[in-house]
């Protein structure tokens, strides 16, 4: 019968995958050659589609830092610029050379550290980055929400009682966006940012020109400086210690990685060697890393000699928006009304571009994995399950900028130090001279994220329920689905293929397969007792003996089984490896039933052992009590009882 169309489950659902190629190497070829088909540009225009992220925190990084560090603020940026420069942006070019193709610094550790140790650190770096992200878009948001409400054309009335509504307004609609059907125009940023940069320059302009007009300014702080800190070394450890509290300035080096796909190479580079794209993926993670080094401390030098110290406070006129109260205080209304309206389509994007890292992030891992549920292959419902956890957090932290700060610098700090631990360890490895550079930068960036924990531990508390969320949804889904066929093709070679063409010639014309253990001998006492057991008498065939063994169990599907046949001692005997044993089984079966149009049959003992503990075994290592598993993966997989493959048991 022909299922009922539903229009609303269609329009959900519209771009799930039923293909089960999940495999790391069929993924990581189809992202690659979707970017490269559609998406490449320009090296600078890409560092555009980054800036809309990273030049956005311009709206808050100046107040926040206030917030953190007073009057030393400028002092504290200036140590960020420097961790900026010779930190993060030497970590994340060395992370650039070995991931062209936007794998990142989470796929440097899994493959630093193979099995189920490197899938750990993956699932809980990807925890922090859901940090990251989900802050991204809530923290902008409210920002935007910031620069709407604090604009003197809005009722002062608003200002305190609709920043969550009307954040939750914002985030409905860039939810909404994605909905439709959402692509990022590299073209559009170009414009955004352009503009955005444009207007932040003359505000900052202006305002050390009011610096060099008023030296008098400069010097108020200076003695202000010497009074409270009383020499240079006190303020910069004082400024270092301050350093967590700044590190929102740091965001945008792990988008600049993801993606370089989209940056256009040389006409030279092929898959093997792409030289050309790496370099500029270098040109933009440097240029970037410029820009903001320049505004930040320009910005943070400005806003803090020329705006006073109460109007930073919880709401106060420059609270989350101080760059716009010097445009509209001094620049003019007009001129502070379109600074905002770039503000807020600069921060309007940040948040777009946090959804679009989203959904790029969590297919390229947690499916592979088997630890995602089948309607995470379609966008719109992973954009409205991002778009509910984003309401939450804004209810959670009242639509208050400063109040998020804290678990935005968590997320941004995890994958930074991720990064540059992942240049250390490969460095170390490859006994490169970077390596004590690296190792130095690691002990920075572990050291500021001890701090931001420390001081900050909301940002704790918000990574880990994405963490432990993460966890358990994903191993809740791999247990589900454990009983997938998991494999797409069967390989047989000649002798494996001249086995099965002598077991359907002779006299019962069947094909019967006896597992066995790989590694283990004895195939001549194995193969009279399980005659014995099984009465099966010499004339009826001979068994073909079928050994798999496990490969890397925390993997979830094979793309192509590849079986080979090997005559040991007489016996014949099937050998393939897998990622899990009843897996394989079960496809071999199925692939010899439509091969030979005859029913196979397989004979097992049972395992001794609980089968509670069997069935974490198979989950999580690929071999459990294969008997019953190898039945219940043919059973989900043929609907029809009368063509499914016989599994006997004794």
């Amino acid at each position: 019968m022909r299922e009922k169309k539903n229009p609303f489950r269609d329009w959900l659902l519209a771009g799930l995958t039923t293909t089960k190629r999940n495999h790391k190497d069929a993924h990581q070829e189809s992202h690659q050659k979707g970017h490269q088909e559609s998406h490449q540009d320009s090296w600078w225009k890409v560092m555009c589609l980054t800036g809309v992220d990273y030049f956005s925190t311009l709206g808050y990084q100046p107040g926040i830092a206030y917030l953190a560090a007073g009057i030393l603020s400028p002092v504290a940026t200036l140590v960020l610029v420097i961790v900026t420069l010779f930190g993060a942006l030497p970590a994340y070019c060395f992370v650039a050379e070995r991931s062209p193709n936007g794998q990142g610094s989470v796929a440097m550790l899994e493959g630093l550290l193979p099995g189920w140790r490197g899938k750990t650190i993956v699932l809980l770096l990807l925890g922090f980055a859901a940090t990251g992200f989900i802050i991204t878009i809530t923290l902008s948001a409210a920002d935007a929400t910031a620069h709407i409400l604090e604009n003197p054309m809005i009722p002062e009335a608003w200002h305190n009682h609709n920043r969550v509504l009307v954040t939750l307004i914002l985030l409905t609609s860039l939810g909404a966006v994605f909905l439709k059907g959402f692509k990022e125009a590299i073209g559009i940023s170009v414009y955004i940012v352009a503009v955005y940069l444009l207007l932040t320059n003359i505000i900052v302009g202006w305002g050390l020109w009011q610096l060099a007009i008023q030296p008098e300014l400069t010097s108020n702080w200076l003695q202000k400086l010497t009074t409270n800190f009383g020499n240079i070394f006190t303020m910069i450890g004082s400024a270092c210690l301050l350093f967590p509290n700044l590190a929102l300035g740091l965001s945008g080096f792990e988008t600049g990685v993801a993606v370089m796909p989209m940056v256009k190479g040389d006409a030279t580079d092929v898959p093997e060697n792409l030289s050309g794209r790496i370099r500029n993926a270098k040109y933009l993670l440097t240029t970037a890393a410029l820009i903001m080094s320049y505004f930040l401390v320009a910005s943070s030098m400005v806003t803090t000699l020329l705006i006073p110290a109460e109007l930073y406070k919880e709401g106060g006129a420059a609270n989350g928006r101080a760059l716009a109260y010097l445009a509209h205080t001094h620049l003019g209304e007009i001129f502070g009304s379109l600074y905002d309206f770039s503000t807020i389509l600069i921060l309007w994007f940040a948040g777009a571009s946090a959804i679009a890292g989203l959904l790029s992030l969590v297919p390229r891992y947690l499916p592979r994995y088997g630890m995602a549920p089948d309607w995470a292959g379609a966008v719109r419902p992973l954009v409205i399950f991002f778009t509910l956890i984003s309401y939450a957090v804004t209810f959670i932290f009242k639509a208050d900028v400063d109040a998020q700060a804290g678990a935005y610098a968590t997320g941004v700090l995890v994958l930074i130090t991720s990064a540059a631990l992942a240049s250390a360890i490969t460095s170390w490895q490859k006994a490169s001279p970077k390596r004590f550079v690296f190792t130095a930068i690691s002990l920075v960036f572990i050291w500021t994220s001890i701090v931001n924990m420390t001081q900050r531990p909301e940002g704790v508390r918000i990574a880990l329920f994405f963490v432990i969320s993460i966890l358990i949804s994903s191993f809740i889904s791999r247990a589900v689905r454990s009983t997938e066929l998991r494999v797409e093709e069967v390989k047989l070679d000649k002798k494996a293929l001249d086995f099965i063409s002598a077991a359907t010639n002779e006299h019962w014309g069947e094909v019967r397969l006896l597992a066995n253990r790989a590694g283990t001998g004895f195939l001549k006492e194995k193969e009279a007792r399980a005659r014995a057991i099984h009465s099966i008498q010499e004339r009826e065939g001979n068994f073909i003996f079928l050994e798999v063994e496990p490969e890397d169990v925390s993997e979830f599907s094979d793309t192509v089984l590849e079986v080979t046949g090997h005559d040991i001692d007489g016996h014949h005997v099937l050998r393939c490896k897998s990622l899990a044993v009843p897996n394989a089984i079960a496809a071999v079966l199925l692939h010899l039933r439509d091969k030979t149009k005859k029913m196979p049959h397989v004979y097992f003992g049972w395992t001794e052992g609980h089968p509670i503990i069997y069935t974490f075994k198979f989950i999580f290592f690929g071999e459990g009590e294969t008997a019953t598993l190898t039945r219940e993966i043919i059973r989900s997989t043929e609907s029809n009882e009368f063509r499914r493959p016989l599994v006997h048991v004794a």
